[in-house]
Formats: C-alpha cells, structure tokens, sequence
C-alpha cells in the first residue's frame, strides 16, 4: 500500500509497531448504506439480542455526531493471534477450542498501545485525539473499509490480506486533515468457505449474519439457549472461530503457530461467581452475571459426551437459579447413564418451575 506522502503521516507510520497489520484514513462522512442495513436487520430481527451499534445506528453511522470536532479517522488493524492459536488438527467440529481467539486473553490491550503511539505523534504535534476501539460510537468495520484497511468479507467480517480475519479494529479521531486513503479493490470473489463452515447456517447470505443463530452472540446473550442449538454449541463456552478459520486468507497467519488448551468447559463448573468474574472480565457477560457463563459451560460440559462429568453438573440441578438448573438437565441428559438418571428423576419429584420441568422430563427420555 502506497501512503500519503505528508510529514505527520509519514511521523505515524514511522511510529507504529511494524507487526501492525495495516493503517488507513478516512474522513468522518456518514455511512447511510451501512445505517439502511443496521435498520433492517433490527427490523426483521436478525440482530438477535445485540445490543452495540444496533443500539443506536443513527449515531454509530455518523461519526461527526460523537466526535464533531473531528477531521480524519486513522484505522489501524492489529493482529492478535500468538503462539497457542494454531488450528487444532483433527478435531471434530466445535469440539477443538472452547474460547474464540480473541477473547482467550484481553487482546485489545494491544490495540490500546498502538492506538496510544498514534495518538502520541499526533498530540505533540499539537492535534486533538480521542481513541475509539470497541465503542458503540462508531461502526469500525465501515470505517475499517472506507480507510482501506481491509474489504468486507461474505461472513461479515473485515479481512485485510496476510492476515485475513484474525486482527482486532482500532481508531484515532482527530483533528488533524490527515489525506485519505483508497478502499481496497479485493474482496473475497468466488469464495464463500465461510458459510457452510458456520456451524448454526447463521451466514443467511453473503455478507449477512442472523444473530439469532450466531453462537459468538448467544453466548454473549440473556435468557435460555434455544434448544435446536446447543447441540451446535459443541463444547464451546465463548465466541465460535469456525468462519474466521475457513477463511482462505487467514490461514497463513493461523497456520504458522502451534495450538494448545485454553480453559474447559468442566474448570468452569468448579468456580463461584467472583472468580468466574475475574477471570473473564474482558469477556461481555450480561450484567457481569457468571450464571451465563456457567449456562455456556454446562451445555458444552453435556456436549462433552462424558459420562464422569455428572458429578460436576449434579450440583447446578440444585442451584435457586432456574435458567442454570434448566441446562443442567440437558447437559444431564446428554451424559446419559445411570447416575444422570437418578438425578433427574430426583430433580423431576421436586421442580416446580414448569421450564426446568419440562427439560427435566425432555432429558429423561433422551
């Protein structure tokens, strides 16, 4: 990619760490297309429970409005695989990685120190900065492509070339008329390996997701898991990377590391609240509530298939919470043997809210 040729520019990309995968500008101009298809969506529902930038589209659209101070937007996409990240070979569908990539770790502090080196060249040349990145201020994967960062790929993901989908959106507004850089002319063509790779079909269409079905946000939502998809689940707990790793262009990047274990979904089961809390607290749990987390974790723990892992459900079938005693039933269910039966049948004597007993009684004839 060919840079603006002007000083503070030049100042910039001379100042940023030579892993970042790409950097762009844009301007503030709105994205009325990007907000037409943010409506409808809401409209017909298939943004699920997201909340983000659905939840005001007229703003996150427009980023004059947040920032009107503004002038240029410079992007910066910042890869975040590292070593442990590479494909785990073989493995049986949602049954290799129980936490998406990004969210094994808080891989935005990475961006916050790029962003911060930018911000930096530009406050002592005496610009205004404000750095935005994971904000519902502003839809970063619009702005993302209008700066050239990378295209808008059929999964709905940003991909840039050398590192496909596998890097995190990072923005400096500034005050600063910064020159503009061109939109990509690639885009994915003929390929679309990402959607039949969704394990739920929630890529509708190119470039279209159904939240409703996307495991990554109903991981990340209130209430029960529907029941026709927590056998999809696999033995996922957050986020689901099976898109991101069909993605011809980024498996240079994710082929090159080795894989190892991230957390199980069993460890979960033996954690109380703050400690769930603590360990997780990058991750977007409703209400910064652990029963949602413990709800992920006892379907994968049932999705697990084994049969020694009752014990470790057993107790979930007692709690006062009514939504986690639900998919311990399941998770029951789908262990199956004798020790899930006598549960079950002990939980069905004594369950007097009809949801968990009907799962109970679901579970029971599994």
């Amino acid at each position: 990619m060919t840079f603006p040729q002007n000083a503070l520019w030049k100042a910039i990309v001379s100042d940023v760490p030579s892993d970042v995968a790409r950097l762009g500008v844009t301007d503030l101009s709105p994205f009325p297309d990007v907000q037409q298809e943010i409506d409808r969506r809401k409209d017909s529902g298939e943004r699920g429970s997201l909340g983000f930038t659905y939840k005001d589209p007229a703003t996150a659209c427009a980023p004059s409005r947040s920032f009107p101070w503004g002038r240029s937007i410079v992007v910066a996409a910042v890869p975040y695989l590292g070593q442990g990240d590479g494909p785990i070979e073989d493995a049986p569908l949602g049954t290799g990685r129980p936490v998406a990539r990004f969210a094994d770790g808080d891989r935005y502090r990475d961006v916050a120190v790029v962003l911060d080196r930018i911000a930096t060249v530009l406050s002592e040349a005496g610009w205004r900065t404000e750095a935005v990145f994971d904000d519902d201020r502003l839809v970063d994967r619009a702005v993302a492509v209008r700066a050239g960062v990378g295209w808008w790929g059929k999964s709905t993901m940003v991909i840039t070339p050398g590192f496909g989908p596998w890097f995190l959106i990072g923005s400096i507004v500034t005050d600063a008329t910064l020159p503009l850089t061109a939109p990509m002319s690639r885009g994915c063509g003929t390929c679309d390996a990402c959607i039949p790779a969704c394990p739920t079909g929630a890529i509708v269409a190119p470039g279209v997701l159904d939240a409703r079905r996307c495991l990554a946000a109903i991981f990340q939502g209130r209430g029960s898991i529907d029941r026709d998809l927590r056998e999809a689940a696999g033995t996922r707990v957050y986020g689901c990377d099976e898109c991101l790793v069909a993605c011809p262009p980024g498996r240079p990047a994710l082929g090159i590391l080795e894989a190892t274990a991230t957390i199980h979904p069993r460890d979960i089961l033996t954690m109380g609240d703050a400690e769930i809390d603590g360990m997780f607290r990058h991750w977007y749990i409703p209400g910064r509530k652990a029963r949602f987390v413990r709800r992920n974790a006892l379907v994968a723990t049932g999705n697990g298939g084994h049969v020694a892992d009752v014990a470790l459900v057993a107790p979930w079938l007692e709690t006062e919470d009514a939504m986690v005693r639900e998919h311990a039933a399941w998770a029951l269910g789908r262990l199956g043997g004798e020790d899930a039966t006598t549960l079950l049948r002990d939980a069905a004597a004594r369950e007097a809210d009809d949801v968990v007993a009907a799962e109970i009684a679901a579970a029971l004839q599994s």
